[in-house]
Order: C-alpha cells, then structure tokens, then sequence
C-alpha cells in the first residue's frame, strides 16, 4: 500500500510549480545538497526526490526504534504527511490519528528550505522520538495538572465561575509549556541516535538551528535556543560513538 506521503510528493512533484552494550556505527554516507528551489521546477523536484529518499532510509530505523523503546503498547506504524498548502511557514509537527498511529507531518516550505538529507533526516528522527518517548501523553498530563492545580487556587480564594475557568486555562498553558524545553532536547538526543542509526549526520543536519530565529531561553518558551540544541545533538553523537547513548 503507498504511504500517504508518497502520494502527496508526487503530487508536488507533478505541481512543482539506553544502549547497554557499544553498537556497531553504520557508515554514514554523504547527503546529497540539494538545489535552492528559488520556485523553480528542477529544484522542486530535487527537493521532492531528496525526501523521498530520506523517509525510504528513516522510516524503518524511526520504527525499530519505537519497537525496541517502548514502555507501553503504542503504535509504531508511523505515517508521513506532506501539507501542500501553500504560505505555510516551515514547519514540521508529530500527533497521532484517532486510532493512535503516529503521524509526522512536513509543510513543504520546510522540505524546500532543507539543504542536504541530513537536515530532512534530522527532523524525522526529532519528531518521531515525541512519540516514541511519550511527549503527547505527558505534555496532556502536565496540562491538566496545571488546570487543577490553578483552578483549585481560584476556587479556594473566591473567584467566581468565570475566574475559575480562566484560571484552569492558564494553568493548562503554562503545565503544558513547563517541561516543553526539556522534552525538546529530549527529542533531539534520540532523534540524533535515530538518525546515526539510518546512516545521516545528525550533527550536519542540526546545521538546520542556525538558519532559523532563534527562540532564545524564555522561561516560558516552548523550544530551547538553538546554542543548546546543537550542544545536545553533539552530546548525542558523542555518546553513541563511545558506546554509551541512552
């Protein structure tokens, strides 16, 4: 059966208008640059064939990866989107259908701002370690924990049904926000695991931070900067080399 996201590549193309024990390293190969689009037919296209051949190489080491990590019975068929609508700023996202399979989305802003395969892959293996870590399910409980705790507060002082709502959403926020930053380096340490493991340099890929604004460290910011990023992929890369990744 073809991927959802095959499917919508060649749509755009016919448009183009821990570990215990020290692993064996798998050879990483040179990712092929890809041309700058500039709106142009063949840089489209390269850019459609580029991730194409990306997801041929992640898909299987995102799923034996989920299969061998899990804690709990979740899914690990994952399925790759492509959002083809244009204007979108570059983007990608991980969220799960109605039965619970993973689904990692691309804009396809975001496959045409990507320079090399590295890049393309490196995002792959960070959106897929949300899912194989848990991210969604922990990210909904710190939220309502947030909710109750606020909304307990205003209850407790007097506030009236109004103020008590307003503050259960607050709380929701910012019980969401509080482990955001953490849970992105979380996603980047194994995405860069992922994708040693499919053959990409992660740390080449992570080159990706340095062309994007820089979220900063806001306390209640949802991403790390990108300094810390970066650091947390060569950590990654580090670890896996010695034989002591987690």
């Amino acid at each position: 059966m073809m991927k959802a996201w095959k499917a919508v590549a060649v749509a755009a193309l016919a448009l183009a208008g821990c570990v215990a024990q020290p692993v064996q390293q798998p050879e990483v190969q040179p990712a092929p640059s890809i041309a700058p689009s500039s709106g142009s037919s063949s840089g489209a296209r390269a850019s459609a064939r580029t991730f194409i051949s990306v997801i041929n190489r992640m898909e299987p080491a995102v799923e034996r990866e989920c299969v061998q990590r899990r804690t709990q019975p979740i899914n690990c068929d994952f399925q790759f989107l492509v959002d083809d609508r244009s204007g979108l700023e570059p983007n990608a996202f991980q969220t799960v259908d109605a039965k619970g399979r993973p689904v990692i989305g691309f804009t396809l802003s975001l496959i045409g701002e990507a320079r090399n395969a590295d890049e393309l892959a490196f995002v792959v293996g960070h959106e897929a370690s949300h899912h194989i870590l848990g991210h969604i399910d922990r990210k909904s409980t710190a939220a309502a924990m947030g909710a109750v705790i606020l909304g307990g507060l205003a209850s407790a002082y007097g506030g009236n049904p109004d103020a008590i709502e307003s503050a259960q959403q607050m709380g929701a926020q910012f019980g969401a926000r509080y482990y955001s930053k953490d849970w992105e380096l979380e996603a980047d340490y194994l995405g860069a695991i992922i994708t040693l493991n499919a053959g990409f340099d992660p740390e080449h890929g992570a080159q990706f931070f340095a062309r994007i604004p820089d979220p900063g460290d806001k306390i209640l910011g949802t991403h790390p900067s990108s300094a810390a990023r970066m650091q947390q992929v060569a950590r990654a890369v580090a670890d896996y080399r010695a034989g002591r990744a987690r």
